[in-house]
C-alpha cells in the first residue's frame, strides 16, 4: 500500500478495509505481552492457559485493539483513529488463523471523518472481536 495519505473525497460508503490475517503468533503475542509488563501466563502458554479454562493463550484484548488501528492505519497512512471501541465476545486465540475486515458504515462531510465497523474472525469463521472506529481522514 502506498504511504500516500487516503483523502475523504477518496472514501465511498460501503468501502472495504482489505481483508488480511493478523499476527497472533505466540512469539508475537509474547513481545507485547513483555512490552507492555502484562506478562501472565494465559497470554504466553498454552498449557497454563487450558488449567485457567481458556481453549489456549488469550490475545489480550489491548493488542486486539492495536491490530485493528493498525489495519486502519495501513488502509489510510496519516489519517487519525479518534475513536476505537471494541466488543470482546469470545477468547481470540493466539496461533490461530485471524482474519481482519472493516467496513466504511457511515461519512461526515462536515467533519471529513468515516465510521467502520472492524471484524476478526477466527478460523471457524465466528467473530470474537468486533469493533467500531471514528477516523478523521485528510
Amino acid at each position: 500500500m502506498s504511504e500516500e495519505a487516503r483523502r475523504f473525497e477518496d472514501v465511498d460508503f460501503g468501502d472495504e478495509i482489505p481483508e488480511s490475517f493478523a499476527d497472533v503468533r505466540l512469539a508475537t503475542v509474547h513481545v507485547f505481552t513483555e512490552a507492555s509488563g502484562m506478562t501472565f501466563s494465559r497470554f504466553n502458554d498454552h498449557q497454563a492457559a487450558r488449567k485457567q479454562g481458556m481453549p489456549g493463550a488469550v490475545v489480550p484484548g489491548i493488542m486486539s485493539q492495536g491490530i485493528f488501528a493498525a489495519k486502519i492505519h495501513e488502509w489510510a497512512p496519516g489519517c487519525e483513529v479518534e475513536k476505537l471501541d471494541t466488543v470482546f465476545r469470545a477468547p481470540l486465540i493466539a496461533d490461530t488463523e485471524v482474519r481482519v475486515r472493516g467496513v466504511v458504515t457511515d461519512m461526515d462531510d462536515g467533519a471529513r471523518t468515516v465510521e467502520m465497523d472492524l471484524t476478526m474472525l477466527n478460523e471457524a469463521g465466528e467473530t470474537p472481536v468486533i469493533g467500531t472506529a471514528l477516523v478523521r481522514l485528510a
